[in-house]
């Protein structure tokens, strides 16, 4: 699965600046620093903004496209901001077949995002996952925490709603 950048707009914090301008000087002559500063610049941002990347690229001397790569191949790595919400729908073969993928549909069409991407308001990120090991509820989807088996789409109004409201 692609990953999407981020379409809303870079909110660094000098603070969060100066805390990975420190990360990338520690790993700066360490051979294969990309993937630890990667790492910790995600914890400082919560992921992994183009504008991070170019910030790790030119402090380490590596072409952003090499920050890029191992930013996209590995799935630890997010490219767009979480919600406060990370509604994550199973796309595994049980729950496809039982319907996650209109599950899926349906929560772009209320929250007016794609997978992969996070609502203006920070509120709600969506992602879609390969098997969460609770193929018996299929079709699932958690949010944060919280598990939703047996879905139909009839339900994911109100689910979102008892969110919007918390």
């Amino acid at each position: 699965m692609l990953k999407k950048i981020s379409s809303l707009p870079f909110q660094g914090t000098p603070e969060q600046e100066a805390k990975l301008k420190e990360v990338i000087e520690k790993h700066k002559d360490d051979p294969g620093a990309v993937m630890p500063v990667l790492q910790e610049a995600q914890d400082i941002y919560g992921y992994l903004p183009i504008e991070v990347q170019q910030m790790i690229a030119e402090g380490l001397n590596v072409p952003v496209d090499e920050v890029y790569g191992v930013a996209t191949f590995y799935s630890q790595f997010a490219l767009s901001p979480k919600g406060k919400y990370n509604i994550s729908v199973c796309l595994g073969t049980a729950c496809y077949v039982k319907g996650s993928g209109n599950v899926l549909n349906k929560l772009t069409e209320e929250l007016g995002i794609d997978a992969e991407e996070c609502t203006a308001d920070g509120l709600f990120s969506l992602t879609a996952c390969r098997c969460i090991g609770a193929c018996g509820l299929a079709p699932v989807m958690t949010v944060n925490d919280d598990v939703y088996g047996r879905l139909t789409i009839d339900e994911i109004p109100g689910i979102i709603k008892k969110y919007k409201g918390a």
